[in-house]
């Protein structure tokens, strides 16, 4: 080998001016932190590191003088008032001159404090600039021997763990960063098990981007069941093939692809709604029965008409599955203002209430007409439209159902106290079939009852 004739200088960087620089650490060693940061790291008087719980710290205050905000984390009561507080610790030593603000990995990457000091410096007439480094996020992958551009997702573990189910598309496979104690990787767990289930595989990943890196795989239910978290661990969570809305819809809009069925593709929305019937029908019957694998493949076979009917309709340019799903969402929440706002009730029947004035205010905001209180669904079954009917003419005075069930007293003896649900459905199955020897159709006659009953409740 032939050795060099001049030696090697290092280039001349142009590092910023600004009043503020945020600059990351990296992840670990600072053999891994960019040239730009370590230098003007070493060039700055006042270095403020957010924290100097990082693999790094030891070997920087050998040659930097620091100071950092741990004090800040032990002095207030939550998150939000530690990111103010370093907030303002940063602006104030930037009035006296530059500041280098440090934080984990990169400053754009999982670290709230990053956007907030911008804000306040924009808005005190002060000037930032950014300088990166490696994230946590290139290790972690690396660790588990996963591309992350074959789909991946990366989520924050402390906001996860203020959900009730998962942010999470199953179908990718998910990291999940700042697992940094145990009670945080507890609840983590328990809303991935509302998604995924309990001897799913899951990878905690310690101290990536280190020489101590290493990772550990367990069952998703015993996740928890250690004392190792620290605020270098993070948790990858493989992927379940085929499990996510995503994966329908892929495959409704291929079924419906000119490559895809014919059968498929001649469906409209009015011919898909014999099928809606036919399967909640049928969803219904396997709850009934309490036969699980069975409700899960009815279930399906449901959500199946759902996806062909938003894709019909997405193809048709009047509405997508997304649609649907923010208007849902939306409306639940509007109409629980005692759990998503501040109002209250005293009990079951003061929340009907609640409910059905929140709905008549929507009519009135769409221009609709209000609703009478027995305006039930036209396409109803007689039977399920009658129940209903007597349970809300029953809220709103316009129904004794004690007095109604004694109205014919022969049918009353016939369904005295212990009658079962068999019994009744004896009764009923006896009364189609005098219907029929009177050739009436009961399903029409009970249907045209209550739409009298309602009529006569108007007048």
């Amino acid at each position: 080998m032939t050795a060099p004739q001049t030696a090697i200088s290092l280039p001349e960087l142009s590092l910023p001016e600004a009043d503020i620089v945020i600059v990351g650490l990296g992840p670990g060693d600072v053999g891994n932190m960019p040239l730009a940061v370590w230098q003007i790291l070493h060039t700055t008087d006042q270095v403020i590191l957010r924290t100097e719980r990082h693999p790094g710290v030891d070997v920087l205050r050998r040659s930097v003088a620091f100071e950092t905000c741990d004090d800040l984390y032990e002095s207030h009561a939550d998150f939000a008032d530690v990111y103010a507080a370093i907030v303002q610790r940063v602006l104030d030593r930037a009035q006296r001159g530059r500041v280098v603000y440090a934080v984990p990995g990169h400053p754009w990457i999982g670290e709230m404090t990053t956007p907030r000091i911008i804000t306040a410096a924009v808005a005190a007439g002060l000037s930032v600039d950014v300088l990166g480094g490696a994230s946590f996020v290139e290790p972690s992958w690396a660790a588990v021997g996963v591309d992350p551009m074959d789909g991946s997702q990366i989520v924050d573990g402390m906001l996860l763990a203020q959900r009730h189910h998962p942010q999470i598309d199953v179908n990718l496979p998910a990291l999940i960063a700042q697992v940094y104690a145990r009670h945080v990787a507890s609840d983590v767990k328990l809303v991935l098990l509302n998604a995924y289930p309990p001897e799913h595989p899951v990878t905690l990943i310690h101290a990536a981007g280190t020489s101590g890196a290493r990772t550990e795989t367990v069952p998703l239910h015993e996740m928890d069941h250690r004392d190792d978290f620290d605020h270098l661990t993070s948790v990858y969570v493989p992927s379940i093939s085929r499990s996510s809305l995503v994966d329908l819809q892929e495959l409704i809009a291929h079924l419906r692809a000119p490559e895809g069925c014919p059968w498929d593709q001649e469906q409209t929305l009015s011919s898909l709604k014999g099928f809606l019937l036919d399967e909640t029908a049928e969803t219904v019957e396997a709850i009934d029965n309490e036969d699980d694998d069975h409700t899960v493949e009815e279930l399906g076979d449901l959500l199946g008409i759902v996806a062909m009917i938003a894709q019909v309709g997405s193809e048709e340019g009047r509405f997508q599955m997304a649609d649907a799903i923010r208007t849902t969402v939306e409306k639940l929440t509007r109409r629980h203002p005692h759990v998503f706002g501040e109002a209250n009730f005293e009990n079951m029947d003061n929340l009907y209430v609640q409910w059905d004035e929140i709905k008549a205010q929507e009519r009135k905001a769409k221009g609709q007409a209000p609703k009478g209180p027995l305006d039930l669904p036209a396409s109803l079954p007689a039977l399920e439209k009658a129940r209903q009917m007597q349970s809300k003419a029953e809220k709103a005075g316009l129904l004794n159902r004690q007095e109604l069930a004694q109205e014919n007293p022969a049918l009353a003896a016939l369904l005295p106290a212990g009658t079962t649900e068999e019994d009744l459905g004896r009764v009923l199955w006896q009364l189609v079939a005098v219907a029929k020897r009177l050739d009436l159709e009961p399903e029409s006659a009970l249907r045209s009852f209550a739409v009298r009953f309602r009529e006569d409740t108007r007048t």
